[in-house]
């Protein structure tokens, strides 16, 4: 989690960022602008973003000498945003009407407008500058985040049910070759999309299965794609992880449309996609496999909400 923010920013910027300010203490995220001062009215730095350019002119350290891990930098100077970055520290540069000839060009991602940004936007750039996973959603039982190779292991257990490897592709027989492919996934998949297939847990940590939206070759609807391991069935995670998830879908993502395809035989998974809202299109064959393609609609605004609290984050106002 986000720990601290520092603002290196130009004076009539920081006023256009009180509000992230604001929103960043009351989540308990420490918060310091140049010159620096702590909540507790204790001085970190003194130094004007004149003078850290200065110190890194000389080759000095432009941030604290021992700098924890859950610290983010912003701020609207190019320069400074070259040297803390080429010092290893978390960075997102600002734009804004007063340096649009800025040139931050191989940035991942840059703030647009700041006054419109909150706490769990800035956490989320934190979290992929960092290489740690999102947390995309929660219901009442569950939280929804993304895949990181720590997981491999649960997964190995799930699909050692022949139960479930009989209508779904296995996992790589090499352990190795999983976690290059979950690597990669996060690199390609989750920092290009922002979304794709997720793991799921129980509140207390358990790894229960997966779930989530990606695109399938050859259709141009995105799939619902879902597992959960043995054990759990039967008690409604999928139904509760999939509705949330569709709420997601269509909330969040503007998507208006997504498809299922169930392999023939698989008659629990068709049962809980009609029960989901889908409904069936025919049989496509795909892979060498036949299936049941489903497809549902999202509900018009106003309709009926997702079943389950689901907690949604926009990511609109960072572009990448």
């Amino acid at each position: 989690m986000l720990g601290r923010v520092y603002f290196y920013l130009e004076q009539n910027t920081v006023r256009e960022a009180e509000a992230l300010m604001r929103d960043l203490r009351a989540h308990g995220v420490g918060v310091m602008t140049a010159p620096y001062t702590e909540e507790s009215g204790e001085p970190w730095r003194t130094e004007s973003c004149e003078a850290v350019r200065g110190a890194a002119a000389a080759g000095e350290a432009a941030g604290p000498a021992e700098e924890p891990e859950d610290a983010l930098y912003i701020t609207d100077d190019e320069e400074i945003y070259r040297v803390l970055q080429g010092q290893g520290f978390y960075v997102l540069p600002c734009r804004h009407a007063g340096n649009r000839e800025a040139d931050f060009a191989g940035a991942p991602y840059v703030i647009e407008q700041i006054e419109e940004l909150g706490c769990g936007e800035i956490d989320m750039a934190y979290r992929r500058l960092a290489g740690l996973p999102w947390e995309i959603l929660t219901t009442k039982r569950c939280i929804v985040r993304e895949t990181t190779e720590e997981d491999a292991d649960s997964f190995y257990r799930i699909y050692a049910e022949p139960e479930i490897t009989g209508y779904m592709e296995n996992l790589y027989a090499d352990r190795e070759e999983e976690l290059a492919y979950l690597r990669e996934y996060r690199e390609k998949v989750y920092a290009f999309y922002g979304y794709g297939m997720w793991t799921v847990l129980l509140k207390d940590g358990t790894v229960i299965g997966r779930a989530g939206i990606s695109w399938r070759e050859g259709y141009d609807v995105p799939e619902l794609g879902f597992v959960i391991g043995v054990p759990w069935q039967r008690q409604g995670y999928a139904y509760e992880v999939c509705t949330a998830i569709l709420g997601y879908a269509a909330g969040e993502l503007g998507m208006t449309q997504v498809q299922a395809l169930v392999m023939k035989g698989n008659e629990k998974s068709l049962a809980l996609c009609i029960k989901l809202g889908f409904r069936e299109t025919g049989e496509v064959r795909d892979g060498g496999c036949d299936y049941v393609r489903l497809v549902r609609h999202a509900p018009q605004k106003g309709g009926t909400a997702a079943a389950g609290q689901v907690e949604l984050q926009n990511f609109d106002k960072i572009s990448k």
